[in-house]
C-alpha cells in the first residue's frame, strides 16, 4: 500500500495539479487573510485568525474535489484500473491509498499558513498575546475537515468515469455535509429539532473545535463520517467480483 500511495502522492506533482491547487490556495487565503479590508486582519486591530479559519472550509470545498476527481475517474476512463486490480492489494488498501495522497497533499498546502500564526504572535501586543488553543483547534478542526472531503472526493471519483462529474458530486456533498444542515436548521417548523439537525453538519462540530476545546464526540463524528465514505468507495470497488 506504501509504494501506491507514495506513486499517487507523486503523481500530482507529474501535473500542475499540485502547483495549481497549492498555489491557488495560499493565494486565496493570504489575500483574504491581509489584503481584502473587509477580511483583513490588519484592519480590524486583533491578532486572531479567525478569518482564516472561516473561510478555509469553504476553499476546500472546490479545491479538494479538484484534487481526488482523478483518483478513480481517470484510471476507470484510460483503462488502468484493472491493471492496478490485479496488483497484491485488496480493494481496501487502494481506496485508503488514493485516500491518503489527497489528503496529504493538502496537509501539504496548509503547513505555509502556519506563517500567519507565528507573524500574529510577533504582531500582537504584548506579543504572544493570541488565542493559541483556539488556533491549534481549528488547525485539527481543518485537518479533520479535509479527512471527510477527502473521502467523499474519493467516492464521488469512483462513482464516475468523468472527472467533471466527479467534481460536481464531491462538492455538493462537501458543501452539502458542511453548510447545508446549518440552513436546514433555520428553516421555520424546525424549531424543537433544530439544534439536533444542526449537530448533523459538519460546521457545528468544526465551530467547536475552533473554540481550542476537542471534544471526543467532535472527533468521532468526523472520523466516523470518514470511514463511512472510505466503507462505501470499497463496497463499490469490491462491487465487481458480485
Amino acid at each position: 500500500m506504501w509504494a501506491l500511495l507514495h506513486k499517487e502522492f507523486l503523481s500530482f506533482f507529474n501535473s500542475l495539479m499540485a502547483y495549481l491547487v497549492m498555489g491557488i490556495f495560499l493565494t486565496m487565503a493570504g489575500l483574504l487573510m491581509w489584503v481584502f479590508p473587509e477580511t483583513s486582519v490588519l484592519e480590524y486591530g486583533f491578532a486572531d485568525m479567525d478569518t482564516l479559519f472561516s473561510f478555509v472550509p469553504y476553499l476546500f470545498i472546490f479545491l479538494i474535489p479538484g484534487i481526488t476527481m482523478r483518483s478513480f475517474a481517470e484510471e476507470k476512463k484510460s483503462g488502468t484500473l484493472q491493471l492496478l486490480l490485479t496488483r497484491p492489494l485488496t480493494d481496501a488498501r487502494i481506496v485508503l491509498a488514493k485516500f491518503l495522497a489527497s489528503w496529504l497533499l493538502v496537509v501539504l498546502a496548509l503547513l505555509p499558513t502556519l506563517l500567519y500564526y507565528v507573524t500574529l504572535y510577533m504582531l500582537g501586543n504584548p506579543p504572544g498575546n493570541i488565542d493559541t488553543p483556539g488556533v491549534a483547534g481549528s488547525y485539527i478542526g481543518l485537518l479533520m475537515l479535509a479527512m471527510v472531503f477527502c473521502a467523499a472526493g474519493v467516492l464521488a471519483s469512483l462513482v464516475s468515469t468523468s472527472q467533471i462529474v466527479a467534481f460536481v458530486l464531491a462538492a455538493f456533498f462537501c458543501f452539502f455535509l458542511f453548510a447545508g444542515f446549518e440552513s436546514l436548521s433555520a428553516l421555520p417548523g424546525w424549531s424543537a429539532t433544530g439544534l439536533l439537525i444542526k449537530q448533523l453538519g459538519l460546521l457545528y462540530h468544526y465551530e467547536a473545535m475552533g473554540r481550542g476545546v476537542i471534544d471526543s464526540r467532535d472527533v468521532v463524528y468526523m472520523l466516523t463520517l470518514t470511514a463511512l465514505f472510505l466503507l462505501a468507495a470499497k463496497t463499490i470497488l469490491s462491487s465487481r467480483l458480485w
